[in-house]
């Protein structure tokens, strides 16, 4: 909901950004259409062609900013915005005056700067009205976000009920959760009681979790996300704080409700999803290109020292707490699920091939897992994925372990370089986990990477 709320605000300002361009483009055609018909002189001079609508971009970019013509919140207050456009257009237009008057370029056509002029306005309106209707029918881009609702009183169903009308965020109510001694006052749903949520499964499909309480409740918060820690999901909480109140990062606008991100983390900023999801396709793809003689030697040679397939397969958990096959090199004679499940990899393994030892001491059985790079199920860099029987046992004994999950699980990552791989400690693990998702970076992931290349490729823990 969050991710996609901040989607929207960056479409909507790279659409209205350019508009000077636009404008000057329609100021032209149609000034060198009237101006003739009136029996004058038709001549641009370059700067007026180029360097005005280049200016003022950067003034109107400005302007823009300031009188919110690129809030997505103002957008959805069912209003046109002319008002702010106006004012806009207008202050753009006494800031590019003023520059031209002293840059000494005192000749240029105030029917074509007229022109453009009107032309910004009306591209501006026309494009808010067009961003409004596309985001509310939004054509079938999204499947609705799947809400666990927790409460289920009058104030619980008054805000389910608003969430669900936001045409331009299409939400669906999964269940909702009863607190104790709260009454049910909503229908046609699925209740659930709060310590039912303990064996509620992560993999259920439910995208966030929303606390709907009144304010007065608020001392339950810490409980509630204590039970819905294991589901790994992103929780918010609806605020009522009264009309006039706008709050802004941690506190976010959803239409005219205010809600609090209780969760944050990388995964809601647009950097972590789009620009790392780029890198990751890029990067992945060019090792993938640039290592392929390499990877068809290493299959081929799998298959001339041990009988059995060439890849190795096992479930991990990845984001949000949900299981995906996880492709390696098979550096192992082949062994029943069960033990591969539930089995630490030891130094000098009996199991492992002679080659499969040295794939292992290499990490060279690794590089499939570009694959599930490209496929959405990893990232490059992030926590080391786990097997679904340590991770139910290390969410018993190991403080906040489930955080981890709150990212793309990464073929390499800041514990790994650290040296916290196989079978050492999981809470120096988790500690190098919880650090890399509370100081996260693109320069972050690079010098990781980089940390790999130089250093983490051969490891002592690597066997």
């Amino acid at each position: 909901m969050l991710l996609r709320l901040k989607l929207y605000r960056l479409l909507l300002k790279l659409a209205v950004y350019p508009l000077p361009f636009a404008a000057c483009y329609f100021g032209l055609v149609s000034w060198a259409f009237i101006w003739p018909a009136l029996g004058r002189h038709a001549d641009l001079a370059p700067y007026s062609r180029f360097v005005i609508p280049f200016f003022a971009c950067f003034v109107w970019a400005f302007f823009a900013e300031h009188y919110k013509v690129t809030s997505v919140d103002e957008l959805f207050r069912e209003r046109t915005g002319a008002r702010a456009v106006l004012a806009a257009c207008t202050a753009t237009s006494a800031v590019v005056l003023t520059a031209l008057y002293f840059s000494g370029k005192g000749e240029f056509s105030r029917g074509f700067f007229v022109l453009s002029l009107l032309a910004l306005f009306v591209l501006a309106i026309l494009l808010r009205a067009a961003f409004r209707a596309l985001c509310r029918n939004h054509l079938d881009f999204y499947r609705p976000t799947r809400l666990l609702i927790v409460g289920t009183d009058r104030f619980a169903r008054d805000a389910s009920t608003r969430i669900q009308r936001l045409s331009f965020a299409p939400c669906q109510v999964a269940a909702f959760v009863r607190l104790p001694g709260q009454q049910i006052a909503v229908k046609d749903c699925r209740v659930l009681e709060l310590d039912e949520l303990c064996a509620l499964s992560a993999i259920a499909d439910i995208d966030e979790a929303v606390i709907a309480i009144p304010p007065e409740q608020f001392s339950l918060i810490p409980g509630i996300l204590r039970c819905l820690d294991h589901l790994c999901l992103p929780a918010r909480a609806l605020v009522d704080l009264g009309e006039g109140i706008v709050v802004r990062e941690r506190l976010f606008q959803l239409g005219r409700m205010q809600m609090v991100d209780l969760t944050r983390t990388p995964a809601d900023f647009l950097d972590y999803a789009l620009l790392k999801r780029a890198f990751d396709i890029c990067f992945s793809t060019a090792v993938l290109l640039l290592l392929s003689p390499l990877l068809l030697l290493i299959a081929l040679l799998i298959r001339l020292t041990s009988p059995g397939p060439v890849f190795f397969t096992q479930e991990r958990i990845g984001l949000n707490g949900r299981p995906f096959t996880m492709y390696k090199f098979r550096t192992m004679q082949l062994a029943a699920a069960s033990e591969s499940n539930t089995r630490w990899t030891t130094a000098h393994d009996p199991r492992c091939t002679p080659f499969g030892s040295l794939l292992r001491r290499t990490s060279l059985d690794e590089l499939p897992q570009f694959l599930n790079v490209l496929k959405g199920d990893m990232s490059v860099v992030g926590p080391r994925p786990e097997r679904s029987h340590f991770v139910h046992k290390f969410l018993q004994q190991v403080g906040r372990y489930n955080n981890r999950h709150c990212l793309r699980v990464g073929i390499t990552g800041w514990a790994q370089v650290n040296g916290w791989r196989g079978d050492t400690s999981i809470d120096k693990r988790i500690e190098y986990d919880l650090y890399y998702l509370q100081n996260w970076s693109f320069a972050f992931d690079l010098r990781i990477i980089l940390l790999t290349v130089l250093s983490g490729l051969i490891n002592r823990n690597a066997y």
